[in-house]
């Protein structure tokens, strides 16, 4: 029903900026997102949430990242957007995009196959 597809990750210095992109495609006219975000995880680490935003733009943040990332969302064109400047090196790892399918009986989430972001100290 929706494929996720991330770019944008790379190499980078520490001190520098990214900015991932995540197009959500719609195999049927009426499927309907909800909340999307990005995930990371890092080597040997459970994923967890870097930011999250509803379809109102309404957004939240990981602790570690407020004041660095900045999330984004283009409903036209399902895709969100995260800028991520003042990269550290604790900032490497996979990032994932995530997103939530309205259903009226349950929700139904879906997990896009992953960017590698590594920050040189």
């Amino acid at each position: 029903q929706v494929l996720l597809t991330e770019s944008g990750g790379g190499l980078v210095q520490a001190g520098g900026s990214l900015r991932l992109s995540c197009v959500a495609s719609l195999s049927a006219f009426r499927v309907i997102l909800k909340d999307m975000a990005w995930y990371l995880q890092a080597p040997g680490k459970q994923r967890e949430l870097v930011a999250q935003i509803n379809e109102d733009g309404d957004s939240t943040y990981a602790d570690s990242v407020k004041a660095r990332f900045t999330i984004s969302r283009d409903n036209a064109r399902n895709t969100i957007y995260l800028q991520m400047t003042g990269l550290e090196s604790e900032d490497t790892a996979v990032y994932y995009c995530y997103a939530e399918q309205f259903h009226p009986v349950v929700t139904l989430p879906y997990w896009g196959q992953g960017t590698q972001v590594t920050v040189s100290s």
